[in-house]
């Protein structure tokens, strides 16, 4: 008698987990695909693409500054006195000093810039993943850009892609 009650309640026991994998629902989507379909993200791109365009004019304009200076220097380097040929290449070592600091850092400017917008534009992402994650009753939601998936069975999970989508529109 033991031995068929235990039998019984081993069999229960593993039961259980296939009734709660049986259970388990996730959804997954792409990150990339909703944000790429959201206005804010095409407002991101216009306007990172005008503060790259003046980023990209200013140093236009101080490279040509520094070509006519050069250009000058060379023109008059035979007839200058020492002291004003060292100061001339002084004048031209700083202006390319200030370009070099300049560029790398309009780099970074562009960056973080770029990092801020797209900060926004993921925190209402995700505030649509976790709505729709809890209305639906998922137990987790996978990104799919990640490549950290290499398979998910579509009837265990569902892609939510979409519905994210035209909720953050």
């Amino acid at each position: 008698m033991r031995k068929i009650l235990f039998t019984i309640l081993f069999t229960l026991l593993a039961a259980m987990p296939m009734a709660a994998q049986q259970e388990l629902k996730f959804g997954y989507l792409s990150y990339e695909t909703v944000m790429r379909s959201m206005p804010e993200y095409a407002e991101m791109q216009s306007n990172m693409a005008d503060l790259r365009q003046k980023y990209e004019a200013e140093q236009k304009r101080v490279e040509l500054d520094f070509n006519k200076k050069y250009e000058e220097f060379l023109d008059g380097q035979k007839s200058f006195p020492k002291n004003i040929l060292q100061k001339r290449q002084s004048e031209l070592q700083e202006m390319l000093d200030k370009s070099v600091a300049f560029k790398q850092e309009s780099q970074r400017l562009l960056a973080d810039a770029e990092n801020s917008m797209l900060t926004s534009i993921r925190t209402i992402v995700a505030q649509a993943v976790e709505k729709i994650g809890k209305e639906r009753g998922y137990a987790f939601i996978l990104d799919m850009d990640s490549n950290a998936n290499t398979w998910i069975n579509p009837a265990m999970g569902e892609d939510i892609t979409e519905a994210v989508t035209s909720l953050v529109k």
